[in-house]
C-alpha cells in the first residue's frame, strides 16, 4: 500500500466509508459533499481515509477529488438542489458544503459565517434542528444524513450543525460531556433531571457496552434513529408499549454534552 499524507474532498453528495477496500464490505460511516479527508494509504482504487472526527475507513477514489483548502468557508446546505458549473443539477443533504460556483436552485443554505447565529449552541435549538431536518429519515447502518442515518450518525450530524463535535459511534459518544445522575428513564425523577439535548444511552448486550443513543426532548420524550422503528422516531419514554418497555430496560446512562 502507498502511504501518503494529503487531503482530498468528497465530490459525491454522500460518500460511504467501508471496513475494507471493496464495495461489498460493510458501510461504517459516510461523508457528505465538500467535506475533506486525510488520505492515509492507497490500495488499488481505494484509499484508507481519516475524517475530521478521526474516524477511519476505506473510500473509493471515485468519490474523491483534490481539496482546495477553502472548504470550511463554503456555504452549508440545509437540504438543497444546486446547479453546478458543469451544467448538472443535483440534491445535497444537510451539512454538505456548496462549491462557490454552484447556484442554489431550491431549498436553503447558510453562509459559513452565519452558522453560529443560525445554529446556536443551545439545547432547544439542537432539538429543533433534530426534528426539523431528520424526523422521518429512514434507518441506514452507517448513515449520517436525512436520506438515511443510524442512531449515532443522527446525533453526530445534529450536534455538528451547532458547533458541537462528537465522536462517530454511540459507545464513543457515551464518554462525551458529563454524566447525568439518573439510573432509569420514563419516570418523574428522570424528567426532573434530564434536560433537552441530553444524550440517552442503551445496550442490548450482556456486557452493557453501549449499542444505541437517542436525544432527549422535553416532556420525557426522545428522538432516535432505530431499526425497530424503521428510522428516526419520537418516543414517549413513559409509554407502556412493548418496544418502549424494552428501551427502558436497556437504558444505561445519560450524558450532557452542551
Amino acid at each position: 500500500m502507498l502511504v501518503v499524507d494529503q487531503r482530498a474532498r468528497v465530490r459525491a453528495a454522500v460518500a460511504p466509508m467501508h471496513t475494507e477496500a471493496r464495495v461489498s464490505s460493510p458501510q461504517t460511516s459516510q461523508l457528505v459533499a465538500g467535506h475533506t479527508v486525510h488520505l492515509l494509504e492507497a490500495k488499488g482504487d481505494w484509499w484508507l481515509v481519516r475524517s475530521a472526527d478521526h474516524y477511519e475507513g476505506f473510500m473509493h477514489r471515485g468519490y474523491l477529488e483534490p481539496a482546495a483548502g477553502t472548504e470550511t468557508s463554503w456555504r452549508v446546505a440545509l437540504g438543497v438542489s444546486v446547479h453546478e458549473h458543469d451544467g448538472r443539477e443535483r440534491a445535497l443533504p444537510v451539512g454538505a458544503r456548496i462549491a462557490p460556483d454552484a447556484v442554489v436552485v431550491s431549498g436553503n443554505a447558510v453562509l459559513a459565517t452565519d452558522i453560529a447565529r443560525s445554529f446556536p449552541l443551545a439545547s432547544a435549538a439542537v432539538t429543533r434542528s433534530a426534528i426539523t431536518y431528520y424526523a422521518g429519515a429512514s434507518y441506514q447502518w452507517g448513515g449520517i444524513t436525512e436520506w438515511g442515518c443510524d442512531c449515532s450518525g443522527l446525533v453526530q450530524s445534529v450536534f455538528a450543525l451547532h458547533g458541537c463535535p462528537l465522536p462517530r459511534d454511540a459507545h464513543q459518544q457515551a464518554h462525551a460531556g458529563t454524566a447525568v445522575a439518573v439510573d432509569s428513564i420514563g419516570n418523574a425523577n428522570a424528567e426532573r433531571l434530564i434536560v433537552e439535548a441530553d444524550l440517552l444511552f442503551f445496550s442490548d448486550r450482556d456486557d452493557r457496552r453501549i449499542t444505541h443513543v437517542g436525544i432527549a426532548l422535553s416532556g420525557g420524550r426522545m428522538l432516535h434513529s432505530a431499526l425497530g422503528r424503521g428510522g428516526v422516531a419520537l418516543e414517549a419514554m413513559s409509554s407502556n408499549e412493548e418496544y418502549v418497555q424494552r428501551l427502558r430496560a436497556n437504558f444505561v446512562s445519560a450524558r450532557r454534552v452542551l
